[in-house]
């Protein structure tokens, strides 16, 4: 018999009744150190008391009137992302999945406008993850995203991941844009170089193709500046943007520059609950914590300090991890074994993790978390690995 909530995630046995910082607490008790943040999202923490008193506030007050009106709580929340982006515009959204959608209508209608409507085609790469609506699968073009769910939408052709002459060759008079994660998550924690963002930037400029960039889980202070691509110098004519912007209120955008957005005028798109006042409450008062540069300052202190920590742990353990990737507090320890068993073994340990891709486990801990939680943290992976290594097995 099927479950009332239909089963399409295999979930772990454990269920959590509240929150505080980097902890959680099952029914009985148990605490657990999480170290995965709602997979990128929480970055304040869980009942961060500044979000609290946000969303409370606003609470009481109003939650939601639609977009036939207008909403200062967006209003605040659009200046303040265009006040410390490269973009001119912003749409809000519910999630990054949503985000996807936009930034695809976003980047062939703007073609359309200008004249050249056989310019639909948008180049992803392997490895990418946009989401799990049918335009972000077909981005995406994997057999384990696509499978089943034919046919899919057209207009997206897939590169290898570091190809560069497969991408140049992919480019043609049909190319409305390039769409790139930052730094893959879902993938397996692949920072893409400075120097490839920057030629990707060139590229696009040279082919007059749109540069998409994907923030969804890179963004909003994860690699220790606001946006990852901020550490190449370069800048995106479109930017989906979600997880951390509500701090794990739903909440997800589209930036783009004006000239990106030219095509999307009254009537294109729409969003229901978008950028209501009780999401744009609580992503402004996110926005106001994470763009201060001290606090970014101490994400980047953070962010060297546990790796380190987790170097000496891949030295420790040569047959459980092979390395560390990543940037900031998106960090990823390559597994010599799968990283399912390892999520398994540190659930042993009180401690929760991320799998990803190529053998990767996620660590990807609220951005406020403290030294010792992270050095406890790693000491349950060490903890875990010993459980793990063929000679104590």
């Amino acid at each position: 018999m099927i479950s009332s909530v239909l089963p399409t995630y295999n979930r772990a046995p454990l269920a959590f009744v509240k929150g505080e910082g980097s902890w959680l607490e099952t029914a009985d008790g148990t605490r657990y150190l999480d170290m995965g943040a709602g997979i990128a999202v929480n970055v304040l923490g869980h009942a961060a008391p500044e979000l609290v008193a946000a969303l409370t506030e606003q609470a009481g007050k109003l939650w939601h009137v639609s977009n036939l009106y207008q909403i200062p709580e967006q209003q605040h929340l659009a200046d303040q992302l265009v006040e410390n982006s490269f973009a001119d515009t912003v749409f809000f959204t519910n999630s990054g999945t949503e985000a996807c959608e936009l930034a695809v209508k976003m980047a062939r209608k703007y073609w359309y406008d200008k004249g050249q409507p056989e310019r639909v085609e948008i180049i992803t790469f392997e490895g990418a993850f946009h989401g799990r609506s049918s335009a972000a699968i077909a981005a995406a073009g994997s057999e384990k995203m696509v499978k089943g769910f034919g046919p899919l939408l057209p207009g997206f052709v897939h590169v290898k991941w570091g190809d560069h002459e497969g991408l140049r060759a992919a480019i043609n008079e049909r190319t409305a844009a390039i769409l790139i994660e930052p730094v893959q998550g879902e993938g397996g924690i692949r920072p893409v170089p400075d120097q490839c963002l920057k030629g990707l930037r060139d590229l696009c400029d040279t082919t007059g193709t749109l540069l998409i960039f994907d923030e969804v889980q890179c963004g909003v202070g994860r690699t220790g500046r606001l946006f990852a691509h901020e550490w190449a110098g370069v800048t995106p004519d479109i930017m989906m943007v979600a997880k951390g912007i509500g701090g794990g209120f739903p909440l997800g955008a589209v930036l783009a520059t004006e000239e990106a957005a030219s095509g999307m005028v009254a009537g294109t798109h729409g969003s229901t609950y978008g950028g209501n006042p009780l999401g744009c409450a609580v992503g402004a008062k996110v926005m106001e914590i994470v763009t201060d540069p001290a606090f970014l300052d101490a994400v980047n202190a953070k962010a060297g300090f546990l790796r380190q920590k987790l170097e000496g742990l891949v030295a420790a353990h040569p047959d459980v991890f092979e390395g560390v990737r990543g940037q900031g507090l998106m960090l990823g320890l390559k597994c010599k074994i799968a990283p399912a068993d390892v999520v398994k073994a540190a659930y042993a340990e009180k401690l929760l993790t991320v799998p990803a891709a190529d053998n990767v486990l996620r660590l990807l801990p609220a951005l406020n978390i403290s030294e010792a939680d992270m050095a406890e943290a790693v000491k349950r992976l060490d903890a875990a690995a010993s459980a793990l290594e063929p000679t104590k097995a």
